[in-house]
């Protein structure tokens, strides 16, 4: 079962954002780009509202980037 932080709620428009996201970083240096990022995910943060959302969302962005134990 896929924890609900994760499951798809964009629909048919992942792509398409994903796009935006990638076009939002060209020409950017890496500082910018790493500058862009974390204004981005500030206002994400805001967007969503809810502080254990938000909590939940960092934990599985974490466990994510880890390797998996076993």
């Amino acid at each position: 079962m896929i924890d609900p932080i994760l499951e798809d709620h964009l629909g048919g428009h992942g792509d398409d954002i994903y796009a935006a996201l990638l076009a939002a970083h060209e020409g950017l240096t890496d500082a910018e780009s790493n500058a862009l990022n974390a204004r981005l995910i500030l206002i994400l943060i805001n967007a969503v509202g809810d502080r254990q959302r938000v909590l939940a969302a960092i934990e599985a962005a974490r466990a994510a980037g880890l390797p998996a134990s076993g």
